[in-house]
């Protein structure tokens, strides 16, 4: 009868211990990323003195440990836009310090003064900087390391194509000007106005010439256009060059192509000869002016893009997730943080959207994954099974009571 009381001894035990886990759960419900854990028991057999296991008798439960849920939360839309939240599998990197990293799944990031992108302890996030962007977008990743916008800028380019939409008049006598003006940027970021003189030559027929100030630099440009019966334009048969040389500031010479054909060398409708009068109504070039970082934003690719003073956009790093073999064997740290461990296995470290990893929600965070509902019921059986573990003593007691009677 004294082995029953060691018996219900260990039901009370693991009990209190589950209903920590049960209210470690509840403690948690609002707590960003916060994953449930379930308790999971073990009995306890003693082994008979003739080796059968038939006859081995149960000697109460363990608490053989727990085993988090990793079910994802549901979604939480912020007002912020380094707020994020992973849509799938894998976790952010980020690191302390010392240079140890970590693993969350709390996407609650900011931008420190430094320029850093940090967690709530200040660990900062790890991911890979943008090495080369090419003209259609794409672009190569350099070494994972801190994710820093500290410093960057956007450096200017200098005008390689401008467009106009413009009409001349068909009405126009000969030796009748138009002039249009049109500011491109040179390596430096500089400004230079170029002013294109259009002067009538004949019905349907203008010369252009293209000028610059002095004090800029030299350009010589020059060209003519013709157009037919509908006021469409005849000639050139190829998109001129504006030319600009011996800049005053030092920078390279400009080279800009005026573009108002088509790649098949049709024109593209953007300059008329219709009889009505002379007018500019659109101006464009793909030249800018060095910027300055204005903000930064995060796409579900994980891409940091920088918004420029010179409204320029470019990529600056991707976020880097990683992904491990087994979940369950990561070691919890606290403060939202896993650890790597021989049971987890190592780091897969990759990009949002590539092998299981999952894409990035911007301004999302990823709540507890905790079911209150659950956790109730759970509570109560848990309290009910306590009650009977302490039944299974006061019976014993009672017994053993009774058997102590007997000589009377």
């Amino acid at each position: 009868m004294i082995g029953s009381l060691y018996t219900g001894i260990s039901g009370l035990n693991a009990n209190v211990t589950a209903m920590s886990v049960i209210g470690d759960n509840i403690a948690n419900v609002n707590t960003t990323a916060f994953k449930s854990n379930r308790a999971s028991f073990q009995n306890v057999l003693s082994q008979s003195l003739t080796g059968s296991d038939s006859n081995s008798i149960g000697r109460g439960v363990n608490m053989s440990g727990t085993s988090a849920s990793w079910s994802q939360g549901t979604f939480e839309t912020t007002n912020n836009g380094t707020d994020l939240a992973i849509n799938g599998k894998g976790f952010f990197m980020v690191q302390d310090s010392a240079g140890l990293n970590y693993y969350t799944r709390d996407g609650g990031f900011y931008f420190d003064a430094d320029g850093n992108l940090v967690n709530s302890d200040g660990f900062t996030v790890q991911g890979y900087a943008v090495d080369t962007v090419d003209t259609d977008g794409t672009f190569t990743l350099g070494s994972l390391g801190d994710i820093c916008i500290t410093g960057s800028t956007s450096a200017p380019s200098a005008a390689t194509k401008m467009a106009t939409t413009l009409n001349l008049d068909a009405d126009a006598e000969v030796g009748d000007i138009f002039n249009t003006t049109i500011t491109l940027f040179d390596s430096l970021g500089g400004e230079v106005p170029v002013t294109i003189e259009f002067t009538n030559t004949g019905p349907g027929a203008w010369g252009w010439a293209a000028t610059v100030p002095a004090t800029v630099g030299t350009c010589a440009s020059t060209g003519a256009i013709t157009f037919d019966a509908n006021g469409d334009l005849a000639t050139p048969g190829a998109n001129p060059t504006i030319d600009i040389t011996a800049l005053i500031n030092g920078a390279n010479d400009v080279s800009t192509t005026w573009e108002f054909l088509d790649d098949t060398g049709a024109t593209d409708g953007s300059i008329t000869g219709y009889a009505s009068p002379s007018i500019t109504t659109f101006l464009n070039q793909n030249g800018y002016t060095a910027g300055s970082l204005q903000g930064a934003s995060v796409d579900e690719d994980g891409v940091v893009t920088g918004l420029f003073s010179n409204g320029e956009i470019p990529p600056l790093f991707q976020l880097c997730l990683a992904d491990f073999p087994n979940y369950q064997g990561l070691q919890g740290i606290g403060k939202n943080l896993y650890a790597q461990s021989r049971e987890s296995g190592q780091a897969t470290p990759g990009v949002p959207g590539t092998g299981r990893l999952g894409l990035i929600s911007p301004s999302t965070l990823e709540m507890s994954n905790v079911d209150l509902a659950q956790e109730f019921v759970k509570m109560i059986t848990t309290q009910r099974a306590f009650q009977a573990n302490s039944k299974v003593i006061t019976t014993s007691d009672e017994i053993l009571s009774d058997l102590i009677n007997i000589k009377r």
